[in-house]
């Protein structure tokens, strides 16, 4: 009988919950890690083991994959004497799932090579009922043969690995594809707020759009769905629904900017959607100000 693969799986949230229940097969034993202890539980009766720290899941597990907010949660987990640099075991292989700058991978793999760990990009899309269907799609950036060595473990929660190239790559292109995404969102409402004001229905402008491809349904979902919402809850209760989404989609087009202007690149329009996203989200008025808390791309 093989025995098992040791995989393990850190942050337990909307997506990497259920893509951690997935793991949780007969090829794979699965370890995993989240500050939040119910999240860990839950896994666990489900046939995961749970670790008590970061040291002791890197400490038994071949697979990592890191799945939290951004970049400065990824340091806190890879660094220091209880993190997964310094007890992964060479040859290892981490998989950064996270949504962060081209930079930071660039450097947290250089800095895990040192230590014979192979660092590498794998961010995802697709949002956690795909996550939980195993229809994500995993954008990853590495030597091939690692990422060949991943594609099992990948392939437990996606329908599709795209190898986008070199390290570096795969987080290339989601940072890419997560604006458009956004700017479709932008769009899409305030092209909403025209047609209403104009008497047309969301509805009218889906059925239009989906004709000549200028609207998918996912923008369509997106602001029907917002708006319905909108019409009858308070300001404090959309905040509760949407802000941590318009926080995260403000974060990730920033990790966009930032990445641009280390390429010498210029996205005005990635900044314009950047300081309204919140407001989408929320469904407020735009006439409010945007956020100025994070520099400006010039």
């Amino acid at each position: 009988m093989t025995a098992k693969a040791n995989v393990g799986y850190i942050g337990l949230g909307n997506i990497g919950k259920p893509s951690a229940e997935r793991l949780i097969t007969d090829q794979l034993a699965v370890h995993v890690f989240d500050v939040f202890q119910p999240a860990v539980d839950e896994l666990v009766e489900k046939g995961a083991t749970g670790c008590q720290s970061v040291a002791e899941l890197a400490g038994k597990c071949v697979h990592i994959g890191i799945c939290v907010r951004d970049d400065q949660q990824v340091e806190e987990l890879l660094y220091g004497e209880g993190g997964v640099l310094a007890n992964a075991a060479k040859g290892s292989i981490v998989a950064i799932h996270s949504t962060v700058t081209q930079a930071s991978v660039l450097k947290w793999a250089e800095e895990a090579g040192e230590k014979g760990i192979h660092l590498l990009d794998a961010p995802i899309t697709g949002g956690a009922h795909r996550a939980a269907e195993g229809t994500l799609c995993y954008m990853v950036g590495g030597d091939k043969e690692i990422v060949e060595r991943c594609r099992p473990v990948f392939m437990t929660s996606a329908e599709k690995v795209v190898h986008a190239g070199s390290l570096g790559s795969g987080i290339a292109l989601k940072l890419c594809n997560n604006f458009i995404q956004y700017t479709e969102f932008v769009a899409m409402a305030e092209a909403t707020r025209l047609a209403e004001a104009c008497g047309l229905s969301v509805d009218v402008l889906r059925e239009v759009g989906l004709s000549n491809g200028v609207v998918n349904e996912q923008m369509h979902m997106f602001v029907s769905g917002r708006n319905g919402l909108a019409r009858s809850c308070s300001e404090e209760e959309m905040e509760q629904f949407f802000g941590a989404l318009g926080a995260l989609g403000r974060k990730d087009l920033q990790c966009a900017l930032d990445t641009a202007a280390d390429h010498g690149v210029v996205l005005p329009t990635a900044v314009y959607v950047r300081d309204r996203i919140e407001n989408v989200f929320l469904a407020r008025d735009e006439s409010r100000p945007p956020r100025q808390d994070m520099p400006h791309q010039n």
